[in-house]
């Protein structure tokens, strides 16, 4: 069976390198039309979060220690995995929309949510043992109880998340942000009365934390399906809902995508577990483990404008691939790390010439300040590599090649940063600012490797055949229940412009 390349009538994207000759100022502002949004959008949610944890220390130290403890279990197990399979959507969504295949578009939306759906009945399960688990692995059954508490009341957000991260890919592909900030933003607003009924006025404690973030993740979901009902805006998109076995069937191509997108995101924000650990085997723990929770805060604050230009730039990437442009897609990844490295060096300037009036934000305890302190400027310096890492990692989901970046961190973290960490902090003698070393070389070395994968080693002529490949054929809108035709049972492939593919 043949793929066509390109449209007969130039729709759904012209003819590979037909392109125009792109703007590097009108793909800025194309750029950050998108990410400007996106990046209050993982402000608010970041917020979000904060007062979850402002609201556990005021109930005490053990439900404190429960909830942080069950709050950094569920990111790990539940949260970062579903979020990773998420973002295997992102070639898919992106490049349908650009080449205008809004089948495929559909499905693999559907397919999504099936796979996050399936993903997410082990980690349920997970969950609703967590306090058996954490007591059988030595924890104190004292805290394990709020821990097991927090999680059981968290499974509802886990029910929102296997919809609302797919649907936020689908959205961004097409374009569509400002809306899912303003949603957000909504929901965020309602969370602080939520936290203080719950929590405080019904006297529900951690179990009311845990219940307010899913409802406000509810929140968003109902907000954001609202708005796409109120303002039509995926009625030219969106093919109605696919019969069970078109959807499953392409479940394997996805998860092709997911997985390693999924492998490369767990890779990365497990490494700051790693450190919480081994802060604790250093002398005063206490002061160490309080010290690295104030600086995964911090990187976890600047890592949204990074995490929103690598999301868009993904879908800026996907579109102009979809769309048979390859000198856009180009134009568009040096863009994009270009605006990286300009926010990596505004990183590392704040952080030298800020850091201890920021960690005292957090904390006046004079050891946790003076290590925290002493660790900021390596942490900025760590920005100036993760943000071109990370906007990299955007550019390799655009174009359908998230396994390389699931390697390279691997590589990075795992085989260079880990054991950096580990000589520089207890064997080199360096303590507590030996582990953030050893992030820095990880980070070094990530976005080496990230750079030569973008900059110099990808053939955007050739990753613009592939993306016609990958979006150019899909089941025919009989496939889905809303159409109702005489030959509704029968399967035809046809390309992105609806003509049937050649048989060969």
């Amino acid at each position: 069976m043949a793929i066509p390349l390109q449209g007969k009538d130039g729709k759904g994207g012209g003819q590979v390198g037909s392109d125009d000759h792109p703007s590097a100022t009108a793909e800025l502002r194309a750029l950050w039309g998108m990410a400007a949004p996106i990046t209050a959008l993982n402000c608010v949610v970041y917020l979000r979060a904060m007062v979850s944890v402002l609201c556990l220390g005021r109930l005490g130290p053990l439900d404190l220690a429960g909830g942080a403890l069950a709050i950094g279990l569920t990111n790990i197990t539940g949260h970062s995995v579903l979020f990773g399979l998420a973002s295997g959507l992102e070639p898919l969504c992106a490049q349908a929309f650009g080449s205008r295949n809004h089948d495929l578009l559909t499905l693999s939306l559907q397919r999504a949510m099936l796979l996050l759906f399936l993903a997410a009945l082990p980690i349920a399960l997970l969950w609703l043992n967590v306090g058996p688990i954490l007591v059988a692995l030595g924890q104190d059954p004292a805290i394990s109880a709020p821990a097991a508490a927090y999680a059981r009341f968290a499974l509802p957000d886990l029910a929102a998340s296997v919809v609302l991260q797919p649907l936020r890919v689908y959205l961004r592909s097409q374009g569509i942000t400002r809306p899912m900030a303003a949603c957000s933003a909504i929901a965020v607003a309602l969370h602080v009365p939520l936290n203080v009924l719950l929590v405080f006025g019904l006297g529900f404690g951690v179990r009311g934390v845990a219940a307010a973030q899913a409802l406000t993740n509810t929140n968003m979901l109902l907000f954001l399906l609202a708005y796409i009902r109120w303002a039509r805006a995926c009625d030219d998109t969106w093919r109605g809902w696919a019969r069970i076995t078109a959807v499953a069937s392409g479940l394997p191509e996805l998860a092709r995508l997911a997985v390693p997108s999924c492998v490369g995101v767990c890779l990365e924000w497990w490494w700051y577990e790693v450190v919480t650990v081994l802060a604790g085997y250093l002398p005063n723990p206490a002061a160490a483990v309080g010290g690295a929770g104030v600086l995964i805060q911090t990187t976890s604050l600047m890592y949204t404008v990074p995490m929103a230009l690598a999301a868009c730039v993904s879908t800026r990437v996907g579109n102009e691939l979809g769309a048979g442009k390859p000198r856009r897609a180009r134009m568009a990844a040096m863009v994009a790390l270009a605006c990286a490295l300009a926010i990596g060096a505004v990183h590392v300037a704040w952080t030298a010439a800020l850091s201890r009036q920021w960690v005292e934000l957090f904390t006046t305890e004079p050891a946790v300040v003076r290590l925290a302190a002493a660790a900021m400027p390596i942490v900025g310096l760590c920005e100036l590599g993760n943000c071109p890492q990370t906007t990299g990692c955007g550019v390799l989901r655009g174009t359908a090649r998230p396994a390389v970046g699931a390697r390279i961190n691997l590589l990075s973290f795992y085989l260079v940063g880990t054991p950096v960490a580990v000589y520089l902090a207890f064997g080199a003698g360096a303590g507590f600012s030996g582990l953030w070393y050893g992030l820095l070389s990880a980070q070094a070395t990530c976005v080496a490797l990230i750079l030569a994968a973008v900059v110099w080693r990808t053939d955007w002529q050739v990753e613009a055949m592939r993306a016609k490949k990958l979006a150019g054929l899909e089941l025919a809108p009989t496939t889905t229940a809303a159409t109702t035709t005489n030959d509704a049972e029968s399967k035809r492939l046809v390309a992105a412009n609806g003509e049937p593919a050649e048989d060969v």
